[in-house]
């Protein structure tokens, strides 16, 4: 698929000199909304892997903004809190673990770039070393599944233990709710649903293990029987969610779920080298531009910002940072399997 050309314009937009805004209205940044360590931490993926590709500078000084932020959500506790207002107060003492997990991911992926600067890497090292004693608290699988995608960058013993701890508790509890019409880890499919098998294949490629594969592929093709049932990608809607004995609820359908699904088939196919999970990740990237139940790209020509997602009546079209992270992650994570000759060519073409 050709895709159009991708501009920075609202990244910018909804960044200040504290982070990234949470939500707009329509295109138009919303300064009531606050701002949250999940968007910033992702945001700092999303900069670093703009300096990666093309080596400007200004990704670099928003990479300096957004750790910045995460730094200083940390808690005493090396947990972190996630709820800032306008007013830079945080509304928290600490936040969810999936708002944990997505910054040992941020700081596991700057960390491990070889773009990043030597003190934004020991900035990254000492945030992480305070973090990980956290790690064994968690209990809930997505918190455990980003830390598991975050501890893949980690190359010490103490990473590797923490991995193998973790996986047997996914392990564990795939085991309890698998059945044969049924191959997941809970009973009802919600959101972020693609990092639980991401994370196994993650997990399989530092443990390798025969039990992790089999399961990340079973969960996988699973969870696929499912979002490609009308011929495109059509994630599971937050409207209802999907739990067994049911039917997925149609609406409304998220701009992250698309960014994870296309991240997990490329986890799929570092750890198996199948072809086939390359094509599937562009078809999951398409979703954002109109291969999806709406026939409707969610890319703003306007502003260059992400629309919030499908719903019944139509697409949702306010553009917060989730939206626009979700998309530009997933589309770098594509070109650089591209620029690495793992997947056919992004060739962008002028929007006019």
């Amino acid at each position: 698929m050709i895709y159009p050309n991708w501009r920075d314009d609202h990244i910018w937009r909804l960044t200040d000199d504290t982070g990234m805004i949470q939500h707009a209205k329509y295109g138009v940044p919303d300064p009531a909304s606050g701002y949250t360590t999940d968007d910033n931490a992702r945001a700092l993926i999303l900069a670093v892997s703009l300096y990666e590709q093309t080596g400007r500078r200004k990704y670099l000084n928003l990479a300096y903004r957004y750790l910045s932020f995460v730094l200083n959500a940390q808690n005493i506790r090396g947990k972190f809190r996630n709820f800032m207002a306008y007013n830079r107060e945080f509304l928290e003492q600490e936040g969810s673990e999936d708002c944990f997990g997505r910054c040992l991911w941020a700081l596991g992926y700057t960390l491990a770039s070889p773009h990043t600067p030597a003190n934004m890497k020991h900035v990254c090292r000492e945030i992480i070393k305070k973090a990980l004693p956290a790690v064994q608290e968690l209990q809930f699988a997505r918190g455990k599944a980003y830390s598991l995608i975050g501890l893949g960058y980690l190359e010490s013993a103490g990473a590797k233990e923490l991995t193998n701890r973790l996986t047997r508790s996914l392990l564990s509890q795939y085991r309890k709710h698998n059945s044969p019409d049924w191959h997941w880890f809970e009973d009802t499919l919600t959101y972020s649903n693609a990092i639980l098998p991401w994370a196994l294949f993650t997990a399989y490629q530092s443990l390798q293990e025969a039990e992790i594969l089999t399961v990340a592929l079973e969960s996988l093709a699973f969870l696929e029987n499912i979002c490609f049932q009308p011929g495109y990608f059509k994630p599971v809607g937050c409207k209802g969610w999907f739990s067994r004995g049911g039917r997925p609820a149609p609406f409304d359908e998220q701009p992250l779920e698309a960014g994870e699904m296309t991240l997990a088939y490329l986890a799929a196919y570092r750890a198996t080298g199948r072809q086939d999970f390359l094509v599937k990740a562009c078809r999951c990237l398409a979703w954002y531009h109109g291969e999806n139940s709406s026939g409707l790209s969610l890319i703003d020509r306007e502003t260059a910002g992400c629309y919030d997602g499908i719903t019944e009546s139509g697409l949702n079209l306010n553009q917060g940072a989730e939206s626009i992270i979700s998309y530009g992650i997933a589309r770098l994570a594509m070109q650089k399997a591209q620029q690495e000759k793992h997947t056919p060519a992004i060739r962008p073409h002028s929007t006019g």
